[in-house]
């Protein structure tokens, strides 16, 4: 998953996408830590939702953006527009759902 740096790497990736997925997670957060991995798996079934994982420790700006108050938080997104949100404890078949319902938009 390609990593942000910058507040403006990550506005970018929103505005240029048909379909998105923010990860947004922070060092030290074990859920964070345990949820990337399943994440990325999930994300191998749908190579048209494009992936951005942003580091709120080193892009702080990510948060005052998107309005995160915990981490992880997964934002799926389309043309810019948010579409769902999920937040600390994110069950993967639930996230899985979303991925699919959400994929049938570019389909």
């Amino acid at each position: 998953m390609r990593q942000a740096h910058s507040i403006e790497e990550v506005r970018e990736f929103v505005e240029g996408g048909l379909l998105s997925l923010i990860y947004i997670s922070q060092p030290g957060c074990s859920v964070c830590q345990s949820l990337l991995p399943q994440v990325e798996e999930l994300l191998k079934d749908f190579p048209r939702i494009h992936p951005l994982h942003v580091n709120a420790a080193e892009v702080k700006e990510v948060a005052g953006e998107f309005t995160v108050f915990t981490v992880p938080v997964v934002i799926l997104l389309a043309e810019g527009k948010e579409l769902d949100r999920m937040a600390r404890f994110i069950p993967a078949g639930e996230l899985h759902e979303k991925l699919v319902k959400y994929n049938q938009l570019v389909n």
